[in-house]
């Protein structure tokens, strides 16, 4: 059997970005004269494809105003990436992927940012000799469908049984359990550790080092 693939969502999981995502909802929600959607709401919708997210947000938006809706969302990040602003990664969270790549894990991403967002997290230092392939709702089908998985595994002549997804949502979670891969939430992102067990998570790490010891004993079972 191969060595192990751990694929890692990025938003709520390895990038601290719900003062950004809340931004741009909340900007793009007073271009079209909505009111500013509740935190609540939003970080429901992180993880999806952004027209589907932001179509779960707002849903009697017609398909014109869904449009704008898109588009003003896209230029609020813009304008705050232009402005020199980048979002922090969660403590510990370079510090695990080298681990994981010095021990021979194959590192992924699978994300519904769009393919821009992608290039301008590998362009951080240090994270482009980590990652085997990176793959986006842009590539084709979003979360919660398995799609990026299957590419992600096959980037990497991985099994399923060798694979495990790590993610902050119930979207990141339901993907892994269409692939039939293992499902591995964290609690500091944007769902619940409820949220993440109820759409089948094997295990909720509570931090960094609590993943680590999962993944440590998925890979131990894996190869056993």
């Amino acid at each position: 059997m191969s060595r192990p693939l751990a694929v890692f969502d990025i938003d709520g999981t390895l990038v601290d970005s719900r003062a950004s995502i809340l931004q741009a909802a909340t900007d793009a929600a007073r271009e079209l004269g909505l009111p500013d959607p509740e935190y609540d709401r939003v970080r429901q919708i992180v993880g999806l494809s952004l027209p589907h997210a932001l179509a779960v947000l707002e849903p009697d938006l017609t398909p014109l105003e869904l449009e704008r809706f898109t588009a003003a969302f896209r230029a609020s990040f813009g304008r705050m990436f232009d402005a020199g602003h980048e979002e922090p990664l969660y403590p510990g969270a370079m510090e695990t992927l080298s681990r994981l790549h010095r021990d021979g894990w194959r590192l992924s991403l699978a994300t519904g940012q769009n393919r821009r967002g992608v290039a301008r997290n590998l362009a951080r230092a240090g994270w482009a000799e980590l990652f085997v392939s990176s793959h986006c709702a842009e590539d084709g089908p979003g979360k919660p469908d398995p799609a990026m998985l299957h590419a992600a595994m096959t980037a990497a002549s991985a099994e399923p049984a060798s694979t495990v997804m790590i993610g902050d949502t119930a979207h990141d979670i339901s993907m892994a359990v269409a692939a039939g891969v293992m499902p591995q939430g964290v609690a500091w992102g944007f769902h619940t550790p409820q949220e993440q067990t109820a759409a089948g998570a094997a295990h909720v790490a509570k931090d960094f080092d609590d993943l680590e010891a999962a993944l440590d004993r998925f890979a131990a079972r894996a190869f056993a």
